[in-house]
């Protein structure tokens, strides 16, 4: 493409000569026709050596001696320019025959079907849906427009994908909840009856699990991003356009509001709420609601300045204890001295 081309793509101002661009790379790695980007000011001096032929940036990084897009969010700009020169991943199309579908499903004639995909009875598997080799759609999923399974994800029944999902390989929807009650004979098994409901314009990442609700549903609000190795609890409720980081757990029955950002590893406890905006630090450990817009972190969870000075202090304790330690021994010969001037004092 020219880069007069991908400016006016971007709805971005263009400066310098118009250049055709074939690829994207970082600064680093770019050649003379690709588009590259600064978002980070820290790697701005990469601007005088790189050999992009382009770069998005910020007006006040624009370069003299090179052609750029001038954008105040370049890293945005710059992932909505590489959508041009991504390959989607496949070679098929149509449904192959060794896909196995039930009779009573239903598959619209614009989906494609690898082999080995199975779709059990009653399933809807909407246009321009993309089940790659060993996908599992259980009885009664729907899946609505232009979702893309990858390889070896699983549908249990009645799971149901709204339109432009994205689910990525080993990702397991609709599995059993950890629903148990103990009793004098042993650890009771409840039914886990409920579904998985998830709305448009969700990616799930590789490997995730969510559970399906014992009663009612399991949702994953519209517009939301799941990292891989994610695991999320029956009859949890996640809000739109929160952003779920890797090997977070969240336990059931939690809600989460819109906007709400886990960062990676975090652990949230059953049965609280998380208000919107809110952001949770990596590892953190959340057992309390959290209020709306709060930033937090740490074990347990507290406000994210809080857990700065603590985290500050924390390499100071041994430093501290020795010094208490000798403290306290001070103390004590202090104490020992004044009580044998106590006695002295009497015996006179």
């Amino acid at each position: 493409m020219r880069l007069s081309h991908l400016a006016q793509a971007l709805g971005r101002p263009m400066v310098g000569e118009d250049v055709e661009i074939t690829g994207v790379a970082t600064l680093a790695d770019a050649s003379p026709s690709d588009l590259s980007f600064l978002a980070n000011p820290k790697y701005a001096p990469q601007l005088a050596t790189t050999r992009a032929g382009a770069v998005v940036v910020r007006a006040e990084f624009a370069p003299h001696n090179r052609p750029a897009i001038l954008s105040p969010e370049p890293y945005l700009d710059f992932a909505q320019a590489v959508r041009f020169f991504a390959r989607p991943q496949g070679w098929l199309s149509g449904i192959s025959p060794l896909a196995q579908v039930d009779p009573s499903a239903q598959v619209d004639p614009s989906a494609t079907l690898y082999p080995f995909v199975v779709v059990g009875p009653r399933s809807i598997i909407g246009p321009q849906c993309v089940l790659f080799p060993g996908v599992y759609i259980g009885e009664d999923c729907q899946l609505g427009t232009g979702c893309c399974l990858y390889p070896h994800v699983v549908l249990m029944a009645g799971t149901v994908l709204g339109n432009r999902v994205t689910i990525h390989a080993g990702a397991v929807l609709g599995s059993d909840g950890f629903g148990f009650a103990p009793s004098a004979t042993g650890i009771v098994k409840f039914p886990q009856i409920g579904r998985v409901v998830v709305e448009d314009d969700v990616e799930i990442g590789a490997n995730c699990t969510i559970d399906r609700a014992a009663l009612e549903e399991t949702r994953i609000g519209q517009g939301t991003k799941i990292d891989n190795l994610v695991q999320i609890g029956h009859n949890v409720q996640v809000g739109r356009q929160c952003m779920i980081v890797a090997q977070v757990g969240i336990a059931g029955s939690t809600t989460l509001g819109n906007g709400v950002i886990l960062a990676g590893q975090v652990g949230v406890a059953g049965h609280i709420h998380l208000g919107d905006g809110c952001r949770i630090g990596a590892k953190s450990g959340v057992g309390q609601d959290v209020p709306p817009g709060q930033d937090m972190s740490g074990i347990p969870v507290m406000p994210h300045a809080t857990f700065l000075r603590v985290s500050q202090t924390i390499p100071k304790l041994p430093e501290w204890r020795r010094r208490l330690a000798r403290l306290e021994k001070d103390v004590a010969a202090l104490r020992q001295a004044l009580q044998l001037d106590s006695k002295e004092d009497r015996t006179t």
